[in-house]
């Protein structure tokens, strides 16, 4: 798909839009466009030209997030050991989610606005179903763990460390880390090696 290039005067204005919306995501602002376009000093209409709804642009405040995601999960898939890869992968999104206060809302919603997050979270899922199958067969993960637990898991994981987790991102990411240890340990078939 092809798109044309926009104006410099319109990138600059798109660019606007998507910071003053990072921040306001950052601050846990809903989005609302009409406050969008009060705090980046442009008209609404020129937001709305850009951006149809706040889905949309939530979903482009959180497409860096989502691609950096899709290709840490292409590379899991190349590793070797089936249980290093998931344990990565599921690490690798923890992480993000705690991060990143756009990709909860936009992972977890029933469709998108945008084909490309479409696409996006599709790539998301089929590798996390892939390295879980990959993981079940190598008899590292319980057999009963189905790859529609895992999206859940992993959200169950982020809204306790937004809630419980700490001021500082590194007290967050810290806190995610020993409760996705918690969690992978429950997981596997037999317990860890010392």
């Amino acid at each position: 798909m092809t798109t044309t290039p926009l104006r410099k005067d319109a990138a600059r204005n798109w660019e606007r839009i998507v910071a003053v919306a990072r921040a306001l995501v950052d601050e846990g602002t809903p989005l609302q466009l009409n406050d969008v376009a009060r705090r980046a000093g442009l008209g609404v209409g020129t937001v709305y030209r850009h951006f149809a709804t706040p889905e949309a642009l939530l979903e482009t405040v959180a497409a860096p997030g989502l691609e950096a995601l899709a290709v840490h999960g292409e590379r899991a898939l190349a590793e070797a050991d089936a249980w290093r890869a998931l344990e990565g992968f599921l690490t690798r999104t923890v992480e993000a989610q705690v991060t990143d206060a756009s990709l909860a809302p936009v992972t977890a919603a029933p469709t998108h606005a945008l084909p490309r997050t479409t696409e996006l979270t599709r790539s998301l899922w089929s590798a996390g179903t892939a390295l879980l199958d990959r993981a079940r067969t190598a008899g590292a993960v319980r057999p009963d763990l189905a790859p529609a637990d895992l999206v859940p898991l992993m959200c169950g994981i982020a809204h306790a460390v937004h809630i419980h987790g700490g001021a500082t991102p590194a007290d967050r990411i810290d806190t995610a880390h020993r409760y996705l240890t918690a969690l992978l340990e429950g997981l596997r078939s037999t317990p860890p090696t010392a």
